[in-house]
């Protein structure tokens, strides 16, 4: 997914931000587009509340986070995923030779 924003811009916090600023940061985003508080344009509100949920959930994980500052949303740790369907080709070719 080449379109997808760069997780700290999604928070709003720096690269260099610590677990409590994170934290914080995810609370203010998540009250602000939870899909409860915004019954006007809830669809919006609700894509963007997942992207600040997958932005919280990598960022606050310090593995997660490193691989996600070393490779960015596309990396080898599952953010630019690949089909089951993908994989079980892979899988299965491998094992035939």
């Amino acid at each position: 997914m080449a379109g997808k924003r760069d997780y700290y811009e999604v928070l709003g916090v720096s690269k260099s931000a610590t677990d409590d600023e994170l934290k914080k940061a995810y609370r203010k985003m998540a009250k602000k587009y939870h899909p409860d508080a915004n019954l006007d344009n809830k669809e919006e509100a609700e894509k963007k509340f997942k992207e600040v949920n997958e932005a919280y959930e990598t960022l606050s994980d310090p593995q997660k986070r490193r691989m996600y500052d070393q490779f960015g949303p596309d990396g080898p740790q599952g953010f630019g995923r690949r089909s089951r369907s993908f994989w079980r080709r892979i899988f299965i070719y491998d094992f035939r030779i």
